[in-house]
């Protein structure tokens, strides 16, 4: 019997039902606007919302205890409307203030002022190739992985340097390209969460979780070493996860690799060696960075340590923590100059500056942005809508019985399935702190505990969605290696990354929190105790 005459079975019929929960995930986030549009849509409906939630008297309870500063003399949480005259001459008067008093504005631009000097020097370029080049072959999954992570203090440069970077190192090794790539990729993407060193991600964060934070707590701050030590510990176990996945998962499925799938001329590529130069140069920085180490620990651990607190004279509270983002932009921008001047990537004073205009020129939508999210913020807190959800909220998980342990894993879940439609991890933050902090901190919760949650759940599932901006770069270079490169093989190949990580992730914040009862950043407590202040 021949198959002759028969209509052949349609591509839809073949495809699996992960496969088609993904296209749908992808054409929703497509009809998502663009995040800019969309915080400016959710202004405009809080504005609207109130005056209709304060018409129908929408209102909660204050859990707080009488005499709790911000508790009215009833005891009721009510809608206060902004769709009115009252409303509207508040929202005019304040809306250049809420801008420039946005936390992560400030915070974020001055760490990358720092950053960008390492970055525009060539500082951190070299320094990932010099870690994944001269890994040994049995060490070099690792090290790409690890590197992947690190790379996240410099924003996209994992991306554009790194993870095509790796791809050429495992072909050199006569390993399959694609398991480097994916091997990168899960570094950067995967676990950008994870790093040894506090980046720009850390104030960014914090600023927004602060904000949220000040809806029920107004003296609340949240620092961008909040979440560090869980952080530090987090880079060494996805380092370890990914290498795993990537040896006993993904480069088995792919196989032995085939030359003759690639669409470019794989042996007119090379990665050049660090230089002679470049060397003295990463000595240099780095003599930099320990004269820096010793100058700041000096500061900091003696008792007459001149960034100590001063009315105590202990580290919490103190000019180094609060100052956190001084120390960035320091640690990052004399070593990337140290670096440059000796490369000669920067020899004058107007290199550094050019550096510093570049990174801040690129950073033109991130503050479109943050205009129209600070207005979100401080409209849904005026209107006092996000203390009535966060109140509605928790007693509604206290009556589910949703604590603990079980109450982290489903909201990180959540995070994770938000972050499928809209990869942006300050656009996310941003519009799901504003609830979801001050909810959790009313069940008991610090808003450092519920911020390194959110932080694992924005992260492991980045490699699946077609939603995260450089989704496209990757498969670009993807390509170059496999011509029939699709969407849905590049996700099949990530798909177990995103799995492992959420379990493995998720499984060390429950033991590192709930289990072993440590902090997850300096000073950062686990609970929080809702008495209003």
């Amino acid at each position: 019997m021949t198959n002759a005459g028969k209509t052949p079975a349609p591509a839809a019929a073949k495809r699996g039902w992960f496969t088609r929960f993904l296209d749908t995930v992808e054409w929703l986030g497509n009809l998502l606007p663009h995040p800019v549009t969309l915080f400016a849509l959710f202004a405009v409906l809080v504005v609207v919302g109130s005056g209709v939630a304060a018409y129908f008297d929408f209102s909660a309870v204050d859990p707080r205890p009488e005499g709790a500063a911000g508790r009215s003399a009833d005891g009721i949480i009510r809608v206060v409307s902004l769709f009115s005259v009252d409303g509207l001459q508040r929202i005019i008067a304040n809306l250049v203030t809420n801008f420039t008093s946005f936390p992560p504005l400030g915070v974020v631009l001055v760490a990358l002022l720092g950053v960008s000097i390492a970055e525009h020097s060539g500082l951190i370029s070299a320094a990932m190739r010099g870690l994944v080049m001269n890994a040994s072959p049995r060490m070099v999954t690792v090290t790409v992985v690890f590197a992947g992570i690190i790379s996240n203090t410099a924003s996209e440069l994992g991306y554009v340097v790194l993870i095509p970077m790796a791809a050429v190192i495992f072909h050199s090794l006569g390993r399959h390209p694609l398991a480097g790539l994916a091997a990168a990729f899960a570094g950067v993407s995967g676990g950008y969460s994870a790093n040894l060193f506090i980046g720009t991600v850390d104030p960014l964060l914090a600023g927004f979780t602060t904000s949220a934070a000040n809806l029920i707590d107004p003296t609340y701050n949240v620092g961008p070493e909040a979440n560090w030590y869980f952080m530090i510990v987090s880079t060494f176990v996805i380092a370890t996860l990914g290498a795993i996945v990537t040896e006993k998962i993904v480069e088995p499925k792919l196989g032995k690799y085939n030359p003759n799938e690639a669409s470019i001329d794989l042996g007119a590529q090379q990665l050049d060696a660090l230089t002679p130069r470049e060397k003295l140069g990463l000595k240099g920085a780095g003599l930099a960075f320990l004269l820096l180490a010793v100058l700041l620990a000096l500061s900091i651990v003696p008792e007459w340590g001149i960034l100590r607190n001063p009315e105590t004279g202990g580290v919490p509270d103190s000019p180094f923590l609060k100052g956190i983002v001084v120390f960035i932009f320091v640690t990052f921008a004399i070593p990337g100059f140290v670096y440059g001047k000796i490369v000669g990537t920067m020899k004058t004073d107007r290199d550094v500056i050019n550096a510093m205009s570049k990174s801040i020129g690129s950073m033109g939508l991130y503050i479109v942005l943050v205009f129209f999210a600070a207005q979100f913020v401080a409209f849904f807190g005026w209107s006092n809508m996000g203390a009535i959800f966060a109140v509605k909220g928790a007693t509604a998980l206290q009556e589910m019985g949703l604590t603990g342990p079980l109450l982290f894993v489903f909201f990180i879940a959540m995070c994770g399935f938000v972050n499928l439609m809209l990869g942006s991890a300050s656009a996310q933050w941003a519009i799901t702190a504003p609830i979801f902090v001050p909810m959790l901190m009313i069940v008991g919760y610090s808003p450092e505990v519920i911020q390194a949650a959110y932080r694992i759940g924005d992260s492991v599932t980045n490699v699946i969605t077609p939603m995260m901006s450089y989704f496209g770069l990757i498969l670009a270079v993807a390509a170059r290696y496999k011509k029939d490169m699709g969407l849905g093989t590049l996700i099949a190949t990530m798909l177990p990354y995103s799995m492992v990580f959420f379990v493995g992730w998720t499984l060390l914040f429950i033991l590192w929190v709930f289990v072993g009862g440590f902090p997850v950043g300096p000073n950062a407590p686990t609970y929080y105790q809702f008495t209003g202040g």
